[in-house]
């Protein structure tokens, strides 16, 4: 093939004279841009050198060039796979295969006080855990899968992502990513060694409980959606703690707003049972005969899932759950996170012969008042009475005010993330100033 004068150029390299040896430069563009190329080389006696230098340079721009690229396509690659995917819909037969038709064994311990039913199974090439759960409110499928897209794109270190869901009848299987630690609850209170515990210090626990609070702001302030999303299930057996940072996790993201618990759904259930009374009404005035036959619907006997001794008042009595009923919630676990009690127990009493019941809101509020003392004699005794003292002040009385009667007065969670993470770097503060050196060898044997 014929090669034009540019081309030819291009392709073979000369070699680099010498300011002496240079020739008058022409006129062509070619010749142009090769005088303003070696113009801004360095000159040197020895062309060779010159020659190597430049090529040597051209190599190492090269490479760190390939280097930027690769490094640039691995962050590419990792920020892709931790961001969250489209929602799958699951067909009921692909749930009943992977848990072997439910007769698989199921899975306790990423929710062992919970009512759900769940399988750790495998899912389209992923290792998931599947909740059964039983609706409040009947969802069309149309709604379930706009709601599924709006919800799984929420992502956040301390939530568990939700990825996808499944529906047969009256119960909905959500389908979440399984992540290997343990609850809460097996960490505090283990049945077989009750004097041990793997968060032996307070740097752990302030944690766990940063997680929490940081989690349960972004579900219910920083998602960036259009929709007031609610737990409605946070309690200490839903929550993960991971190794080896002891991160913790939140479970059942999104089931309040699939399954029907928001406010907004049962809002529409009690407009509805108000027009089936009205109804009701207005045939017994026009035929009483006809109405003895038919019985009133139970809808004021409403029904609802929750756990003694994390649920509000305001949420016992109307079964509506807020993002204020999240806040108590929350408060009860951070009360059980540092005592390391049960929030809810009954112990008798051998003097009346009953049993009384004693909520960890009254020893916390009964501790605070007696002051220093009495909140170390609270605060869980596995810790060895290492912890500052001031910072647990504020945190059991941050926990006290989250679990106030009064919903209204509760604090907003994107207020008490604030203050625990100020709190939790008071906490590492201290912890690096009583650190044992590692330096030093300590012998107890006789001189």
């Amino acid at each position: 093939m014929c090669k034009t004068k540019k081309a030819t150029d291009a392709s073979e390299p000369r070699p680099v004279l010498s300011r002496s040896q240079r020739t008058r430069p022409s006129h062509s563009p070619g010749a142009q841009s090769s005088s303003l190329s070696h113009s801004a080389i360095p000159s040197s006696s020895n062309p060779t050198s010159d020659l190597y230098t430049s090529s040597l340079s051209y190599t190492k721009a090269t490479s760190s060039g390939t280097g930027t690229s690769i490094s640039s396509r691995t962050s590419l690659s990792s920020l892709r796979e931790s961001l969250p995917e489209n929602p799958h819909i699951y067909h009921v037969s692909e749930i009943r295969a992977a848990t072997n038709n439910f007769l698989a064994k199921r899975y306790s311990s990423s929710s062992s006080a919970s009512t759900a039913a769940c399988w750790r199974c495998n899912l389209r090439g992923r290792d998931t855990v599947v909740f059964q759960r039983k609706f409040r409110h009947k969802i069309q499928t149309s709604q379930l899968k706009e709601r599924l897209s709006v919800i799984c794109r929420s992502h956040h270190m301390s939530i568990i992502k939700l990825l996808g869901a499944s529906v047969s009848g009256d119960h909905i299987y959500l389908v979440y990513e399984f992540v290997e630690g343990s609850n809460l609850v097996d960490c505090l209170r283990n049945p077989r060694n009750p004097s041990f515990t793997v968060l032996s210090n307070w740097m752990s626990r302030m944690q766990i409980a940063t997680d929490l609070a940081h989690g349960i702001d972004y579900v219910h302030n920083k998602t960036g959606l259009n929709l007031s999303i609610v737990h409605n299930h946070i309690k200490s057996s839903s929550i993960i703690v991971t190794e080896p940072s002891f991160n913790a996790k939140i479970c059942h993201f999104g089931t309040a707003q699939l399954c029907g618990e928001t406010e907004e759904e049962v809002a529409v259930e009690t407009d509805t049972s108000k027009r089936d009374t009205e109804i009701e009404e207005i045939t017994e005035e026009a035929n009483a005969t006809s109405l003895r036959k038919l019985k009133r619907s139970d809808s004021g006997d409403r029904q609802f899932e929750g756990v003694r001794g994390y649920m509000s008042p305001e949420f016992r009595s109307s079964g509506v759950a807020t993002q204020k009923s999240d806040v108590f919630s929350f408060g009860v676990v951070v009360l059980e996170l540092f005592s390391g009690e049960e929030a809810l127990k009954y112990r008798f009493d051998k003097k009346t012969g009953n049993f009384v019941r004693t909520s960890l809101m009254d020893t916390a509020e009964a501790a605070t008042a007696e002051g220093s003392d009495g909140l170390r004699r609270w605060i869980d005794r596995r810790l060895n009475d290492s912890f500052p003292v001031d910072v647990a002040q504020k945190m059991v009385r941050l926990a006290l005010d989250c679990v106030h009667v009064d919903p209204d007065k509760r604090p907003d969670m994107g207020r008490v993330a604030g203050k625990i993470s100020k709190l939790y770097l008071e906490s590492k503060k201290w912890s690096d100033n009583v650190n044992i050196p590692t330096g030093i060898s300590v012998s107890l044997a006789p001189r």
